[in-house]
C-alpha cells in the first residue's frame, strides 16, 4: 500500500480532536496519572489517496518522548511502522535518550507491534486504569479480546546509552 507522510498542520487539530473522539472515547488522555490532549501534541499523518490512512502523536518531556497515540487505520501495510519510525527519528534528531509509551494490559497487538518493533517492557501500573476511571468513566470495564482492563504496560526504547 503506497502512501505518504507529513507533518501534522494546525489546520489538522480540529480533524485531530474528532479522530480522538471517535478512536479513543475524548480528547483527553491519561498516562501514569498524567492528563494530555494528543491532538495539541505535534504529529505526523499517513495519507493515502488524499484521505489519512495512519496518526501518531508525541511529546517531548526534558529529554525524553512519550508517544501519546499510535494508530494505523489499515493493520499490516507499514502505516504504523513508518509513523512510529518517524517519531523515533524526530526524537534522536531532538537529543532525547528514550522514547516510550503507556498501553493497557488488554491491548495484545499492541504489546506485540511495539515489542517486535524494538521497544522493551519497561514498567507495569497494576490498578493504574482503575485510578483513571475516576477521571475519564467511559473507560470501559472490559477491554479488547474480553480481558478486564485494569493495567497501564509501560514500553521504552534506548536511543542514547548514558556515560557513566
Amino acid at each position: 500500500m503506497e502512501f505518504t507522510l507529513r507533518t501534522a498542520a494546525e489546520a489538522d487539530r480540529p480533524w485531530l480532536r474528532q479522530f480522538m473522539r471517535d478512536h479513543w472515547g475524548g480528547e483527553l488522555m491519561i498516562s501514569v496519572g498524567r492528563q494530555h490532549y494528543p491532538a495539541e501534541n505535534p504529529g505526523f499523518l499517513a495519507e493515502r489517496e488524499g484521505r489519512i490512512v495512519g496518526v501518531i502523536t508525541y511529546e517531548f518531556l526534558r529529554d525524553e518522548c512519550e508517544v501519546t497515540s499510535l494508530n494505523s487505520l489499515r493493520a499490516g501495510g507499514g502505516v504504523g511502522t513508518a509513523l512510529l519510525e518517524r517519531v523515533i527519528a524526530a526524537a534522536r534528531a531532538q537529543g532525547c535518550r528514550r522514547l516510550w509509551l503507556i498501553t493497557t494490559n488488554d491491548n495484545l497487538n499492541a504489546l506485540k507491534f511495539y515489542q517486535k518493533r524494538g521497544l522493551r517492557l519497561a514498567a507495569l501500573y497494576p490498578g493504574a486504569i482503575d485510578e483513571t476511571r475516576r477521571l475519564k468513566p467511559q473507560i470501559p470495564l472490559i477491554g479488547e479480546n474480553g480481558i478486564p482492563l485494569r493495567d497501564e504496560i509501560e514500553l521504552e526504547l534506548i536511543l542514547t546509552e548514558t556515560q557513566g
